[in-house]
Order: structure tokens, then C-alpha cells, then sequence
């Protein structure tokens, strides 16, 4: 039972059933103390992760500059990565990637027919095991919308609208993210409009949405073992494809460093482990798990 040895288990069961123990829970009680199934290994187990992705930005475009100083406490306070790599360009494959571990035959931001695939993915990999998922897309014309654009809105950024596995229902607007951060799914993204996602507008601008709608998020999770992580889709193509990725939360080791090279895959494999799943989609099969900055 659990690891334990046929004699190890009957000798707790034998002990129990003396003390009166009734049969089934002689059984239960001779599992205490047995080896557990493991998590991934050198992964935490947190509540909840919600995942935020912003545009086109190199590493050094953000970290360290002025113009982004709430993200620049979530790395002083978190963790960094400081070689985080998008896979590719433009956006859309990106975001596949970093969701589904492919890009699924989508090479460009041209609006595809939804459910078009039924691969493996983040969220399809949740449902099964039977876990909880919701994106909360900002300016979704209405939940489960699938309609290409929407004044400030991109599908592009959108990448579970591309499978058929995943409810469109789960998609949500931002207006719908939780007050009681207790309700979050085990894992959300969080994809903000053209605007504040950095892509039309400055990373100032970014940088106070990101601060006016996850702060409070934050601030909760460094105490109810929750994570945030705040990720690009690319850089602006002159910086190799290099972006920021911050890891914030009480898993995270406050102050910590990584210079261990990540991209999406990567990402999503970590991800994964997080959420005690034991699949992995696409080519996060053959990533790696980021390590290096967790609280013991």
C-alpha cells in the first residue's frame, strides 16, 4: 500500500485491528505514513496559478525599466527568469505553443476556424484529471464568444479557442475574474486587450493594468500558497526572441534568480507539474521543469 511492503502493511494492520480498528479502517490507518504518490518532482503543489501574458516586449524593455515598476516588484519580491525565450514570431503560434505545446499548423494571426483541432492541451489535460480551468479574456464580447475581433479584443491571444476539447464556456471575460480568490480554477490565464496587453500601447500603460487587476491577486497568494506568473508571447524582434517571465507567490523564494534557459514549452511542462498533472502536451513532453526558485 503506498510503497510499503505486504509486510509492512499487514503488521499495521494487524496492530490496528488489536486497538479495535474495524477492518476498513485498519486498512486506512496502515497507510499513514507511507510513502504518498509523488508531485512532480522538485515542483510545490499550489491552490491556484493564474498565468498573465503580455505582447511584443524584449526582457530588457521591461525588467529594470521605469516605466514598469509594479512588475518590477513582483520580480524583487519573486522570482526571474532571466533567460526566457518565446519559440517564435508573430503572436499566435506563441500562444499555442505556450498552451498546447504546438502550434497546431498556425504559423500566422490569420483567424482560423474554432475547435479546428483536438490535440492535447493545458486546459483538456485538466479537465480530464478532473481538475479545474478558465481563462478571463479581457474585452470577450460575452462569454464563450469565438468572433475573430472586437474593437480592443483579439482572438489571436486566444489560443483555447482553437480546440474542440475545451468548453468555450470556460473562456470568461474580465469582468467575470473573481473577487473570493478561493473560487479561481486550479489554473486560469489571463489575457488582457490589445491595449493593456502592451501590443498598441506603452508598458506603462501595461504595467498599471497589470497592477489595478492582479495586485490584490497577488498580495493573496504569497499567503494561501497560490502563484502568479506574468509571461510574454515574444519579444519585438530584436532582442532573439528573449522576454520577461516573473514567477510571484508563496511557492516562489522571494529575490530569486534563474539564468537557465526556458521558452514556452518549458513553461507549460512546469505548468503541468503544478497542477500534479502527469501528461504533457505536445512537445512540453520533452521540456523541462523550471527549478532553481522554489520555497523549500
Amino acid at each position: 500500500m503506498f510503497g510499503m511492503s505486504r509486510s509492512q502493511v499487514s503488521r499495521k494492520t494487524a496492530l490496528a485491528a488489536a486497538f479495535g480498528v474495524t477492518a476498513a479502517g485498519a486498512a486506512l490507518w496502515a497507510g499513514i505514513g507511507a510513502a504518498q504518490p509523488a508531485h512532480a518532482a522538485g515542483l510545490p503543489a499550489p491552490d491556484h496559478v493564474v498565468v498573465v501574458v503580455f505582447e511584443n516586449h524584449a526582457y530588457n524593455q521591461v525588467i529594470g525599466s521605469s516605466s514598469a515598476p509594479y512588475l518590477n516588484s513582483l520580480k524583487t519580491g519573486g522570482a526571474n527568469l532571466t533567460n526566457s525565450f518565446g519559440i517564435t514570431h508573430p503572436s499566435q503560434p506563441n500562444y499555442l505553443q505556450l498552451f498546447s505545446g504546438s502550434h497546431q499548423g498556425v504559423t500566422g494571426d490569420s483567424c482560423y476556424t474554432p475547435g479546428f483541432s483536438s490535440a492535447p492541451n493545458l486546459a483538456s489535460e485538466l479537465i480530464a484529471a478532473g481538475k479545474t480551468w478558465a481563462s478571463y479574456n479581457e474585452t470577450l464580447p460575452s462569454q464563450g464568444s469565438t468572433t475573430c475581433s472586437s474593437g480592443n479584443y483579439a482572438r489571436k491571444h486566444n489560443p483555447w479557442f482553437a480546440f474542440s476539447n475545451v468548453p468555450t464556456s470556460t473562456a470568461k471575460t474580465m469582468t467575470q475574474f473573481p473577487a473570493d480568490f478561493t473560487t479561481l480554477p486550479k489554473v486560469s490565464f489571463v489575457v488582457p486587450n490589445l491595449c493593456n496587453d502592451m501590443h498598441d500601447c506603452s508598458v506603462g500603460t501595461g504595467d498599471t493594468w497589470l497592477k489595478n487587476n492582479l495586485k490584490a491577486y497577488a498580495d493573496w497568494a504569497k499567503t494561501h500558497n497560490s502563484l502568479l506568473v506574468v509571461t510574454f508571447d515574444e519579444d519585438n524582434r530584436l532582442a532573439g526572441n528573449k522576454i520577461p517571465t516573473v514567477l510571484y507567490g508563496q511557492p516562489v523564494t522571494p529575490g530569486s534568480t534563474s539564468s537557465t534557459t526556458y521558452n514556452h514549452y518549458d513553461v507549460l511542462r512546469t505548468l503541468e507539474g503544478l497542477a500534479g498533472l502527469t501528461t504533457h502536451a505536445g512537445n512540453a513532453a520533452g521540456a523541462k521543469d523550471i527549478t532553481g526558485i522554489w520555497a523549500s
